[in-house]
Order: C-alpha cells, then structure tokens, then sequence
C-alpha cells in the first residue's frame, strides 16, 4: 500500500513538472528553449514527457483547426478579389514597363548629364578637400622656409623659435603627410645645426675680443685717465661761471720728464685752450666697443636646448686660456713702456668684458669665477712686473711705468677688483726707482766734479752774484760789502750738487705722487733716499775725486772749502723737504739727514789727502838732495832743493788761508814733521860711513833754513816756538847741531863696528852724551877707539 502510495506521489510529482516544462516551451523564445529541453533529458520520464508533448500537439491543432473553418469564407472572398486584382496588376506592369522604356529612352541623356554632373561634384569635393588640406600644410611650409631663411641670415635665436613654433603647433596639424615626417626627422638635425653655427659664432666673438682686448683696455684706461684729471681739475682749479671744459689726455702722464723742476708740470692738468674744445670727442665706452650678440643668443638657445651647463663650462674653460695668454709678458717687455702698456691694455680689456658678461648674463659667470681670475692675474701680473722692472736701468722709465701702474689699478678699480697688492708692489718698485736714481745721479756728480775747475767762482756784475745766491743758499754781509769783482769762496760744482740733491728730492717726490700715502709716510721716504744719495752716492764721488792720483793740493783745499759749505746748506735742504711734505722735523719718528756726516767724512779724507800730498811733494824735492858728505868745502847758503821746498811751502800754505784753522794747522806741523823725519834719514842712510865738516857744516845751513821757516810762521795760530819742535830731533841744541848729529852717527858705526863689543859702543855715547867735543876731538876719539880694538875686531876703514 506504503508502496503504492509512494509511487503514485512520484508520479504526480513527475506530471507537474512536464506540465510546467511544456508552459516554458510555450512561453519561451525558441533561441532559449535548449536548457529547458536538456531538463527534460537529464530525467528518467522522457518517454512520459514526450508522449505529454505529442497530446499538447494534437490539443494545438484541434484549436487551429476550428479557428480556420471559422475564418474560411472570408479566405475564400479573398482569393477571388487576388485573382481580379492580378489582371489589373498585368496591365499596370505593362503600363510601367512601357513607362519605363520610355523613361529610359528619355533619361539616357539625363543619366550621362547626371554622370558629369558627379565627376564634377567628386572633383570639386577632391579639390575642396585639397584647398583644405593645403591650407593646413601652407603654414608649416611657410613656417619651414622661415626657418632655412632665417638659418641662412644666421638669426639663430628666431630660427630656434621658429623651430619650436613648427614642432609643437603646427607640424602635428599635419603629421600623417611624409613631408611632414622627413620634417619631424629633420628637426633634431636642425637643433644641432643651429648649436654648431652659435657656437661658431661664440668662437668668433672669443677670437675677436682677444685680438681687441688691447683696444678694448686702451679705451677703459683713457675713460679712468679722464676722469681722474677732471676729478684733479674740480679739486685743485674750479671755475665757477666758466664755460670752457678741460680736454683730457689719457697719455699726459707718461710724458713727464724727470728734469722739471717742480712736481707736476702745466702739461699735467690736461688743461687746453677752448678752441681745441670742438676737437674734443666723448670716449665711447668699453662696452660700445664690442658686440656681445652672439653670447647672449649662444647662451640663450643652449638654455632652451637644455645644454645650458655645457655653454657655461665651454665659455669659462675658453676664456681661461686666453686669460693665461693674455697674462704671458712679451720677453722684451721691459724695454720700452709701449710694451708694458700694450700688456696692460690686455688684462684691462679682458676684465672689462668679464665684468660686462657678469652684469648682462644671469650665471655665465659669476663673482667666484670673477675672483678667482683676478687672483691668478694678480700673482701673475706682480711676478711679470717684478721680473721686467728689475731689467730697467732707466729712472725716467721706471716712473712712467710707476703712473701706467696707477693708472692701471684706478681702472680695474672702478670695475671692483680689488688693487691693494699692486700698490704694495709699487712701494717695492719705489726702492729700485730709487737705485736707479741714484746710479743716475752717481752720473751727474761724477760730471759736475770731472768738470769742475776747483776755483772760487769769479763775481763781475751784481745779477751773477744773485744767481748764484738763489742757486745756492749763501749768506756773507762781508762778501756782500766787497766791491765787483770779487770771488765766492766754493766753486762752481756747489751750487750744482745742491740743486742737483734739490732736483733727486723732486723725483723722488713724483714717485710718491697717487700711492696714497700719507704725508708722513712720503716724508719718510724722501728723506730715506736723500740720505742713501748722500751718504752712498754722492760721498763715493766726493772720495773717487779726493782718491785720484792727478789731484793737486789746490783741488783738495778747494774740496774741503767747497764741503765745508756743503754741510752748512743741509738745514735748507731740511727745510725744503719739509715744505714739500708738510711735516714738520720735530715729528716723532722723522728721519734726519745724514748730510753734516757725508762732508764731514769727505772733509777729513780731503785732510787726509793733503797730508799724505805734502809728505809725497816733500818726498819729491828731497829726491833732489844730493849731499857730498866727503866735500871739505864750508858752504854759506842752504841748498837749492831746499830752498824751492821752503818756496813751495810757504806758496801752499798761503793758499789755507781759507781753510779752517786747525786744517791748516795740522797740515803745516805734519809736513814740518815729514822734513824732519826725512833730513835724519838722510844722515843715518847705510851709504853714509863717512862725513866731514864741509857736509855738516851745509846740513847744518839746511836745518837752518828749515827753522827760519817754522819760525816765520806760514800759518797763522800756532804758539811761539810749537813749530820749530818739528826740527827738535835735528838740533836738541841749537849750539851743539854737529854732536847730535855725530852722535846718531856714532851710533850707527858703533853697531856696525863694535857690534860683538856692546860695551865700546854704550861707553862711547855716554862718553859723547855727556860732554861737548868738537868735531876732530870727536872723531879723534871714535878713531882711537876703533884702533884699540883693532886686533878683535875686523878691519876698519877711515872715518
């Protein structure tokens, strides 16, 4: 039963699920009906569904059936109106075809108009839509032939916005056309090309600025020049109301001379008459000089082409090559100041174009770059200026360079680059500008003592005696007093020596003139190389002229006379350096002249000199002495030699009168002495063994003239008698001259006789030292003596 049941739930089940399987069938489009029918199939009922199915089919046809014979009358009504309709529709196709023949017999011409009439439209559309495109394609050609034409007039910076014009807006307005490709191909080409041609340019524009540097600087350091003077012109003349400008000179101050007499001549004020005024043009700037174009264009499209880095490397890494040519001084530099002023022209010109390249580019180069150029210019410069400077012999030269180096730093100045070394260098410069003066002065004092006469200066007329006077600073109430003609008591080489040490301070002045210095430190220096002028210089001339083997005793006199006045004149030359300088003497730290100490070594080396004149004067009258000591002659006058010394003597010392005193003094006692000295060599000669009393007795007369003349005193100012001391070792007593004479004499022969018997010898000059034996008693007992002795002694010879 359980069983049945069960079954007959089952099937129930199964017959509701086919009845719901055939309402979707029904109901569902026929493109969806698979996944219905595939339920039915993966069942166990198929065989019941399709029975189901074929009792559904017949259900369906039984409806059609019934509606179709309901409907069958009217069907068949209207079959029979179809069948009369296609008569009608026969003879309408008829109508139609015979319409249409004709139409086509009608329309043929029509037809082909019609064909025309498209190709003609086709063409106009085709040539519109050409007109189209070639408006879009012009403007890239066009935009194209601006490029090469621009290109070709090397206007590089259009061309390369042309270029980014071309690439960016019009080119891919066009870009499916192969003209445009080949284009697109081309622009890189383009780009590299207008690099390439900037660049040349740029290269062009280095090799231009360093041909023209020299031009370029001349031009920067005549506008420094210019307003320097005017700046001078302002401060030392300013005229109010005047119309007249001042005309400036760049080259002014290398024409000075050092023989000028004041330190800054007229010409130095670049000051001309009004009519050179009209003449006078404006200097153009450095800048105006030189095209920067092509920097700035090479710098800018290397910026937008993104190779800006690259331009600025290329640029600094060129202009330090030609910074290091520039700096390399021509070899024979120093042989005119054209050379050192072309090199300077070269280095202002190529930091003129650097401080413009720094002031109009924004990072080409900046103040590091700047700096560190400068550095190496500097050292290099100062080492090339010192080198050459020190091959320069000439003062005049020395001091043009000196200015061109001013003027030099005031340019590169006014740009901004610190100066101060080459003003440091200056004052090394300055030390051998002082060498060279004085090895030019060591010239002029050589001249002035060679052509000296050593004469008192003669007076005629009373406008020589006040151009000597203003030459040289003399004051004598006493000379003034004298009537013309009348004599200075130097000669002629002192008033030139002063004016000459006058005219050395003025250069030395010159040098100092726009170093900047203070007037103390000027003063210092001017006193400093006065005083090597004058301890160095002038005191090796003065005692080159005192050493000189043809001097005479008259030229040493006048020497002493002349330096004497000399050393009087230093306290004006004290004076004028203070009024040049404006510092007074009692400045702490002044330096003094050392003048009073140069003529007073040249005086007393004169002294000296006159001295040892004397002695070899009196030495040369003596060579003339010719005593027969065995003559048995008594003489009554002294001898000729002696006479014309005592002459030449007393002519000498007449001469001192103009000498100080103890000059003169000293001279006189020293050749007094030397006579002396020289009349007892005389007798204790090694030839003199023999004597008689006809030659002592005209030695005698000779020592007599000698005293004559102490005691008539050829030079003022000894004492009664101090004189005649000279001779003393001659005569110790003027009545017993002989027995010191045979004295010494005894002496002598004693030593070269009696020398192995000390005894004999010292027995004999206490015997004569004590008593006053004539000459025989005297040579009587020399004579016994000497016998006595005779058999141990070697053999005697006469007496």
């Amino acid at each position: 039963m359980e069983r049945g049941k069960m079954a007959e739930a089952e099937s129930l089940e199964t017959a509701a699920e086919h009845e719901r399987i055939l309402r979707e069938i029904e109901s569902t489009d026929t493109a969806c009906i698979g996944p219905t029918l595939r339920s039915v199939y993966d069942g166990e009922e198929h065989g019941r569904f399709m029975e189901k199915l074929e009792t559904r089919i017949r259900n369906h046809d039984r409806e059609i059936e019934k509606m179709c014979n309901f409907h069958y009358q009217g069907f068949v009504d209207s079959i029979t109106e179809l069948l009369k309709v296609r008569g009608e529709a026969q003879k309408l196709k008829n109508q139609v075809t015979d319409t249409n023949r004709k139409l086509q017999h009608e329309g043929k011409e029509l037809v082909i108009a019609m064909e025309e009439l498209k190709q003609c439209r086709l063409q106009q559309r085709n040539i519109s839509a050409t007109v189209d495109k070639l408006m879009l394609c012009l403007p890239v050609l066009e935009m194209y032939s601006k490029l090469r034409d621009q290109m070709k007039t090397k206007r590089h910076y259009p061309a390369l916005k042309t270029l980014e014009h071309l690439e960016h807006t019009y080119l891919p307005q066009v870009s499916h056309y192969r003209f445009c490709k080949v284009m697109v191909d081309n622009i890189p080409k383009l780009r590299e090309e207008i690099k390439d041609v900037s660049m040349s340019d740029l290269k062009d524009f280095l090799e231009s600025i360093r041909k023209h540097s020299d031009k370029i600087g001349e031009t920067a350091m005549k506008q420094a020049q210019q307003q320097r003077n005017l700046d001078n012109i302002i401060l030392q003349q300013p005229r109010i109301g005047s119309k007249k400008k001042p005309k400036k000179d760049a080259y002014t101050i290398f024409d000075t001379e050092i023989g000028s007499t004041s330190p800054k001549s007229e010409q130095d004020s670049g000051i001309l008459d009004v009519e050179d005024e009209e003449d006078d043009e404006e200097v153009p700037g450095a800048q105006d000089l030189v095209d920067f174009s092509p920097v700035y264009r090479c710098l800018h499209i290397y910026s937008v082409l993104g190779a800006r880095e690259t331009f600025e490397n290329y640029y600094r890494k060129q202009r330090r090559k030609q910074a290091r040519l520039v700096l390399q001084p021509p070899s024979n530099m120093h042989e005119t100041l054209d050379g050192y002023r072309k090199y300077f022209n070269q280095i202002v010109g190529f930091f003129v174009v650097e401080d413009h390249i720094l002031h109009t580019t924004q990072g080409l180069v900046n103040r590091a770059y700047i700096d560190e150029l400068w550095e190496m210019a500097l050292s290099k410069t100062i080492a090339a200026l010192r080198t050459h400077s020190s091959y320069c012999s000439d003062p005049n030269l020395v001091l043009d360079l000196k200015n061109l180096i001013v003027l030099f730093a005031d340019t590169l100045q006014v740009y901004g680059f610190p100066v101060n070394q080459l003003f440091d260098m200056l004052l090394e410069i300055r030390d051998q500008y002082s060498e060279t003066l004085l090895k030019k002065w060591s010239g002029i004092f050589r001249n002035i003592l060679d052509s000296d006469n050593y004469s008192p200066i003669p007076v005629t007329s009373e406008e020589i005696y006040k151009k000597v006077v203003g030459q040289f600073p003399f004051q004598d109430t006493e000379l003034e007093k004298q009537p013309f003609p009348k004599k200075f008591p130097f000669s002629e080489f002192v008033p030139k020596v002063y004016n000459q040490i006058k005219e050395f301070i003025y250069a030395c002045l010159k040098f100092s003139e726009d170093l900047h210095l203070s007037s103390t430190e000027v003063d210092d220096m001017i006193r400093k190389s006065t005083n090597l002028l004058l301890t160095r210089t002038l005191s090796s001339s003065l005692q080159n002229v005192i050493k000189r083997k043809n001097i005479g005793l008259t030229e040493l006199v006048q020497i002493i006379i002349n330096t004497t006045h000399l050393e009087k004149s230093c306290k004006y030359l004290e004076e004028f350096i203070t009024n040049i300088t404006n510092v007074l003497p009692e400045t702490v730290h002044t330096t003094k002249l050392y003048g009073t100490t140069t003529f007073k070594d040249a005086r007393h080396a004169a002294e000296e000199e006159i001295y040892t004149n004397l002695n070899q004067k009196i030495d040369q009258f003596l060579q003339l002495a010719d005593y027969d000591w065995m003559t048995g002659e008594l003489g009554n006058k002294a001898s000729d030699y002696l006479v014309d010394l005592i002459a030449f003597l007393r002519s000498t010392f007449a001469v001192f009168t103009h000498l100080p005193g103890k000059v003169a003094q000293t001279a006189c006692m020293s050749a007094c002495k030397h006579l002396a000295t020289s009349l007892m060599q005389l007798l204790l000669e090694a030839e003199v063994r023999q004597l008689t009393l006809g030659a002592l007795q005209q030695f005698n007369l000779d020592v007599r003239e000698c005293e004559q003349f102490a005691r008539s005193g050829p030079v003022p100012g000894f004492q009664e008698d101090t004189l005649q001391l000279a001779f003393i070792d001659l005569r110790q007593d003027k009545r017993d001259f002989t027995d010191v004479v045979m004295l010494r004499t005894l002496s002598r022969l004693s030593w070269n006789y009696l020398g192995k018997h000390c005894n004999y010898q010292l027995r004999a000059m206490k015997c004569c030292s004590k008593s006053k034996w004539s000459v025989d008693t005297w040579s009587g007992q020399l004579y016994g003596t000497i016998q006595n002795e005779s058999d141990r002694c070697s053999p005697v010879h006469s007496f």
